[in-house]
């Protein structure tokens, strides 16, 4: 792959977030419209010097017009901060156009190791609580060493920093909150990965086959500072990345896209098993909840937020990658930190997507509305940042501890909580005849053969992506009607359902094998006369559309434990509990609620052999086992409800 490419690549969901042009009328508009940046603002490239003495590229945004100050938003960073050069600008920058316009001094750093910043890059970098030394570094304290500097050095700062990224930049997000400088003063983590086990990567210990071409984009060292990419993503050279993965075959098989073109291996990586790749070594050698995975989790370290930093968490109720990070990082502040302003917004949106300026938001063929993103931005992320970075900074900002959007009635909601203390617990049992009950009827097994060369599709369609997104919204009917997909609905509601909060599938289960996933979908089916929308694939009809409200897999083997996993015994009733992430969204009058229970998600999570394995990315061809399983109907579905 060129070099060209993979910096495409790399930088699709940046390019996404802060490189979106608002639409005008004529070219003349949209060419001044590109230039604002450089006609208001001034730039300088620094180096800042670590504890450890290790120097970060840092690139600052300061506002031509120097007759008053300005407080400092400052986003580090793995994805670079170019344009390198100070003569190069960004067509925009800062969280969204109204910041810019208004006025702060816009800070992006490459984080250690990263681009243009010395050091070694660690990816996920593990927290330090009890630091010793100057040498004791992790990314509290490279924040910390960074706003240091910049309050002292940037001219006409006001005294008060702000953090914000999404997704790996809302990682760091979240980290400056914790041992937070002085001069923090608000942080907004946005669709912030909170562990790799959980988000991204892994989900309940699944690996997700489908961010495999991702893997080198943090997997890769470099020598030296460097402008350019000096990684490689694989090709698949194929549109048809089902089959591809299908044909692959066991996950070691994988192996050849990490490992060297030379002859000469490096003595580090002596050991056959490893390749070049550090990410994919930590991915294959620790396929367990372990030491290091654990470690490099960040929810368990926000127990002790200063409350001098307000917290403003985003998320997509549609994230495809970090989903589990904004809710949990929300509730973890909220939970251990009562005191601190804490608020969360979540939208109808896919990754990031509450960035983009598109009055139109459609997430794949469902459309939502209009100018919801656009409304985030001005009255909520603008008014945030403003209150407390060049206001008073009480904690009467103005908004709501809970703004959030109901992706079935398609209007934003404000609580004073989440979930919303009026909400109660309602379960429907997986009854025979695909029916959804609220009362358990009997307890009986539904059998289906998960057969592992025919496994489900998370997409119908046909075509390969660097990470999926779209399947978020996708119609169901294509599993639905698959043998190896299991089906329960209610009839036609006589009036609206709003499920608000998390959802609790505790399934009973067996298998002929000693393993197996599973996987839960929540689905909203609409009537038959449901309305088209212009932007649906051309192929797809609204008409009794089974749109994905939330979905989860639970590799069955950590039903009991991440760390410790365990067989099944063949053919004995099992139980396997699984937390689909929450959700705000209303079944309406006239819709159906459906659940669809299956064992394959394929290529989204990687096969499950269905026969126990130690470590699945070691397993060989003959593990992998056709098997038949069973839902018993005394497994029952656990909402949160307005209702």
């Amino acid at each position: 792959m060129s070099r060209s490419f993979s910096l495409i690549i790399a930088f699709t969901a940046l390019s996404i977030l802060l490189e979106s042009c608002v639409k005008t009328s004529s070219e003349e508009a949209e060419n001044k419209e590109d230039t604002y940046v450089k006609d208001h603002y001034d730039k300088k490239e620094v180096t800042i010097t670590m504890r450890d003495s290790v120097k970060l590229f840092t690139t600052i945004y300061s506002p031509k017009d120097k007759s008053k100050t300005y407080p400092i938003l400052l986003q580090r960073t793995p994805y670079s901060c170019r344009p390198y050069g100070e003569d190069e600008f960004r067509k925009r920058i800062g969280p969204n156009e109204n910041m810019m316009k208004e006025g702060y001094i816009i800070v992006y750093q490459d984080v250690r190791g990263r681009w243009m910043s010395e050091g070694t890059y660690d990816n996920m970098r593990a927290y330090l609580p009890n630091k010793t030394s100057n040498t004791d570094i992790d990314e509290s304290t490279d924040t910390y060493d960074t706003i240091d500097w910049l309050v002292k050095n940037v001219e006409n700062n006001n005294g008060n920093v702000g953090t914000w990224g999404i997704s790996y930049p809302g990682f760091y997000a979240t980290y400056s909150a914790i041992d937070a400088h002085p001069a923090l003063k608000a942080a907004s983590p946005q669709a912030c990965i909170g562990d790799f086990f959980f988000d991204d990567f892994h989900h309940n210990g699944a690996y997700l086959l489908s961010y495999f071409r991702a893997t080198s984009l943090f997997g890769t060292q470099k020598n030296a500072p460097s402008d350019s990419a000096w990684y490689s993503l694989p090709e698949l050279n194929t549109q048809d990345q089902y089959q591809f993965f299908l044909d692959a075959g066991p996950l070691k098989n994988l192996n050849k896209y990490f490992e060297y073109e030379t002859v000469d291996r490096p003595s580090s990586l002596s050991n056959n098993d490893l390749t070049d790749d550090f990410f994919w070594n930590e991915l294959k050698e620790h396929p367990n909840y372990d030491s290091v995975w654990q470690s490099k989790g960040i929810i368990q370290h926000l127990k002790n937020i200063k409350p001098s930093v307000a917290t403003m968490i985003v998320g997509g109720w549609f994230d495809a990658e970090d989903l589990y990070g904004p809710l949990e990082t929300y509730k973890t502040i909220e939970k251990y930190n009562p005191k601190n302003y804490n608020t969360m917004v979540f939208g109808p949106w896919s990754h990031g997507a509450w960035a983009r300026t598109d009055p139109k938001n459609s997430e794949g063929n469902y459309y939502f509305g209009d100018s919801i993103s656009l409304f985030f931005q001005k009255e909520i992320e603008t008014k945030f940042f403003h209150h407390f970075l060049k206001e008073d900074g009480s904690s009467n900002s103005g908004l709501p501890e809970a703004y959030v959007y109901d992706s079935g009635k398609k209007e934003w909601s404000t609580y004073n909580s989440w979930p919303p203390t009026n909400a109660s617990k309602k379960t429907f049992y997986l009854s025979e005849d695909q029916q959804l009950t609220n009362l358990k009827i009997s307890d009986k097994g539904i059998q289906f053969v998960s057969d592992i060369k025919r496994p489900v599709p998370y997409s119908e369609d046909i075509k390969t992506v660097f990470t999926p997104r779209k399947y978020m919204t996708d119609d169901q009917r294509f599993a639905a009607r698959r043998p190896d997909v299991l089906v329960f609905e209610t009839e036609i509601l006589q009036e609206d359902l709003t499920l608000a909060g998390e959802i609790m599938a505790n399934l009973k289960v067996a298998t002929t094998g000693t393993d197996a996933d599973w996987i839960v979908k929540v689905i909203d089916v609409h009537p038959h006369d449901e309305k088209e929308h212009e932007d649906m694939q051309g192929h797809m009809k609204m008409s009794n559309y089974h749109l994905m409200v939330r979905s989860e897999v639970m590799r069955g083997k950590f039903r009991n434990s991440f760390s410790n996993p365990e067989p099944f015994v063949p053919n004995q009733p099992t139980d396997v509990t699984i937390k689909l992430q929450d959700v705000y969204h209303t079944i309406k009058k006239g819709h159906k609620l459906q659940i669809q229970v299956q064992s394959t998600w394929f290529p989204l999570i990687d096969l499950n052999p269905q026969t126990f394995v130690p470590n699945i990315f070691k397993a060989d061809k003959e593990d992998f086992k056709t098997q038949t399983h069973t839902v018993f109907t005394s497994s029952y579905i656990e909402f949160s409800t307005l209702n």
